[in-house]
């Protein structure tokens, strides 16, 4: 039987709580399939799931991609599938490896604007490392840029997380009218996630896709943020733990 691999994305606008719920997805993952192959991929150049999973960074992908660019010889390029090949390798050297869970970074390129050339690596990435996972969580950049370039295009599962404000369900509303033409996803749901009163819900206007979760706003775990502590430290009936196993639930990733 041929591998299939799950690639989970969490799409959104930013300071929603993007990072927060890809965390909690790796964790739940690990937890309930410790036999399985898992990989966290930061694909937002704030590098914060870093944090949240409670790992170092070493090396990220722009990294690697710009010193394989500077080592290909003068008037005689590589082939794309080469370097690519060369990258594969590249990137199992750096990636950190925790307990039970393999970690890569996108990268923060240092000149100033597009990220046009690391996305598309990203892209080519993404294709390339899924052969190698059981499951893949992507934690997206704000925004729908990775949408529109189609880094996304391979995804299984597309999550969208908002917060109750108007901009936060326009953008998903967005990403997903847009992730309909190019992300050949088999399942897409949305997060609500901060929610302060449980009266604001009916006043949540979502056109994007089945609801998975409503996560109330979580002080346990803002504490644990600012305490600098990952998400393996969160107990398990936490607001955010407990959404992220009620969406994974919904999308078939985990049993009841």
């Amino acid at each position: 039987m041929e591998h299939k691999t799950v690639i989970l994305a969490v799409a959104g606008k930013g300071g929603v709580g993007k990072t927060s719920l890809s965390s909690a997805f790796v964790r739940l993952l690990t937890e309930a399939y410790p036999e399985k192959r898992i990989l966290a991929i930061d694909a937002d150049p704030a590098i914060g799931l870093s944090t949240a999973l409670g790992v170092e960074v070493r090396e990220t992908l722009d990294d690697i991609r710009k010193s394989i660019v500077a080592s290909v010889e003068d008037g005689a390029p590589r082939e794309a599938i080469e370097l690519l090949s060369e990258a594969r390798y590249r990137i199992f050297d750096t990636m950190v490896e925790g307990q039970a869970f393999s970690f890569l970074a996108i990268g923060r390129p240092e000149s100033a604007g597009c990220y046009c050339k690391v996305n598309a690596y990203l892209k080519e990435v993404i294709s390339l490392l899924s052969r190698d996972f059981d499951y893949v969580v992507i934690d997206g950049e704000a925004g729908i840029e990775q949408i529109n370039r189609r880094v996304m295009e391979k995804v299984t599962h597309l999550v969208l997380v908002t917060d109750p404000s108007r901009k936060g369900t326009q953008v998903i509303d967005t990403i997903r009218r847009v992730a309909d033409e190019l992300v050949m996803y088999e399942r897409c749901g949305t997060v609500v996630n901060r929610l302060t009163e449980a009266e604001m819900l009916s006043h949540i206007r979502m056109d994007a896709a089945e609801l998975l979760a409503v996560i109330p706003s979580d002080g346990a775990h803002a504490r644990n943020d600012i305490d600098g502590k990952s998400v393996f430290d969160l107990p398990e009936d936490s607001p955010i733990m407990a959404g992220a196993r009620q969406a994974l639930t919904k999308l078939g990733l985990l049993q009841e």
